[in-house]
């Protein structure tokens, strides 16, 4: 009797935390309803206002509740939660769309949640200008919520998650390079969304003057700080053909894909521990040295340097940084061209970034592993260990990453098998499989440029969805809940 009631108590705390998630997503709605009531769009008030007055509704008792009621759970309790609230979130955003009046089916509606929690650069949508501009706001409001992740902005205003909200971040983020920066981890959460809206600023206000309305300017600032590509216009950033737009896009990508902890390392004055970051260093070289690339086997095919660099650079940070925009059909470009791009899509951004992809700290981790393999080889006695900032790194880190990559990869071949059983060519399977999984969601093949997801069958979409989600929490956070070990008392 004693287990059950303390059962009992357990999913009864679970099922608050889980409410006061979403009332959290529910009242950052509350912005694009404001928007669809200036705006005189009266579908948009009940399609938006509905959902997020229900859920409302529901947290603010379980938000006072806990004040009298401090949460305990497990560790491995966060694994379960955050792949709820990731799902649960995913069902609210989906609300909008389909309560819109503009044709969303219920799958079509949670594939553009999805799409936008994920930060993932894919749609189902034809016509993006035909939409409310409330709509809008909000596909490009979940992006940015989902790129620092909504577990990190609710422990950086909620304190009173207490013990657990350190396993919840370890559970949304399960990198290979994950530090606190702060003893406390509510401090660490909110210097990294301090972060994260300074730039989203930054950036809107160079997209302002760079010619966009207000906002165009907040939805594209949201979408391109949170690594996710989506855009107010059936064109994308193309739409504009201003140099300094996709120039200012250039370098924001890139500071999207850094680790968010160098920032305040650097507000800090820690310029050495900035400097000494393997993973920092190693994604800015990426990037250049693909750029270069990129951009000399493009001279021929524009016929200038400058507009070599201009598109080249852009598609390079676009990929590498996981945001997936475009402004220009690069599957006309040279096959080596395109090559270096779809190399790029296994690579990823930093870890503690907006990016998805493996991450290039995995990378490092590897390349250094290989380099020491091969030394083994020559000095089989020898005592060889891998130096990340500086310092020598711990051993396990190389496992951790071998399986992690091992199951990153069969995850790519399962997928592209879901895509080659629903007719898509070997290709576009191949690719598609990539850009969910990396949240990236443009590549080749049938998500080539100018093309999207809505030709696909309902079951794929809802395959592509969860891979996203999966891809979004870097796979051990949900995959783990498949093993008959974690349902173990």
């Amino acid at each position: 009797m004693r287990s059950f009631v303390l059962l009992r108590g357990e999913l009864r705390c679970k099922w608050r935390i889980l409410i006061i998630f979403l009332g959290m997503v529910a009242a950052v709605m509350l912005i694009p309803l404001a928007l669809a009531v200036v705006s005189g769009e009266g579908s948009m008030v009940l399609a938006i206002g509905i959902p997020a007055g229900i859920v409302i509704a529901a947290a603010l008792p379980a938000f006072f509740s806990f004040r009298r009621d401090r949460p305990r759970f497990r560790p491995r309790d966060g694994f379960l939660l955050v792949f709820l609230i990731w799902v649960l979130m995913s069902l609210l955003g989906t609300m909008p769309f389909y309560l819109s009046g503009h044709g969303f089916s219920f799958t079509d509606a949670f594939f553009e949640s999805a799409c936008g929690f994920a930060t993932t650069g894919a749609t189902t949508i034809t016509n993006v200008e035909a939409l409310p501009k409330s709509l809008l706001l909000w596909r490009s409001m979940s992006h940015w919520i989902g790129g620092m992740g909504i577990v990190l902005l609710t422990v950086a205003l909620m304190p009173l998650l207490g013990v657990g909200s350190f396993q919840l971040v370890k559970a949304e983020a399960p990198g290979a390079d994950k530090e606190r920066i702060t003893p406390r981890i509510t401090d660490t959460a909110k210097l990294l969304w301090v972060s994260y809206c300074a730039l989203t600023a930054v950036l809107a206000i160079l997209f302002r003057l760079g010619g966009m309305d207000w906002l165009d300017a907040i939805c594209h600032g949201f979408t391109t700080m949170a690594s996710g590509g989506i855009s107010t216009k059936n064109a994308g950033l193309s739409w504009y053909n201003s140099a300094f737009i996709d120039i200012v896009s250039i370098v924001f990508m890139l500071l999207a894909g850094l680790n968010f902890n160098l920032y305040y390392r650097l507000l800090r004055g820690k310029f050495k521990d900035v400097i000494n970051n393997t993973e920092g260093r190693a994604y800015l070289l990426i990037f250049i040295i693909a750029a270069a690339a990129v951009t000399i086997s493009l001279v021929p095919f524009y016929g200038s340097v400058g507009s070599a660099l201009r598109y080249g650079a852009f598609q390079t940070a676009s990929v590498l940084s996981t945001t997936g925009s475009v402004i220009t059909d690069y599957t006309l470009w040279p096959a080596v061209t395109q090559g270096i791009l779809f190399c790029l899509m296994f690579v990823g951004g930093c870890s503690a970034s907006t990016a998805g992809g493996i991450k290039v700290i995995r990378h490092v981790v590897l390349w250094k592993q290989t380099g020491n393999e091969l030394r083994r080889i020559l000095y089989p006695q020898g005592v060889f260990g891998i130096q990340l900032n500086k310092k020598v790194g711990r051993k396990d880190v190389v496992y951790g990453v071998a399986g992690f990559v091992f199951l990153y990869a069969a995850v790519i071949v399962l997928t592209t098998l879901a895509g080659a059983v629903s007719g898509m060519d070997i290709l576009s399977a191949f690719s598609t499989a990539v850009a969910v999984l990396g949240n990236i969601g443009t590549g080749f093949g049938a998500i080539g440029p100018g093309r999207n997801f809505s030709p696909f069958p309902d079951y794929l979409k809802w395959f592509y969805s969860f891979a996203m989600i999966a891809g979004r929490l870097e796979l051990w956070t949900v995959l783990v809940l498949f093993t008959p070990e974690y349902w173990r008392r």
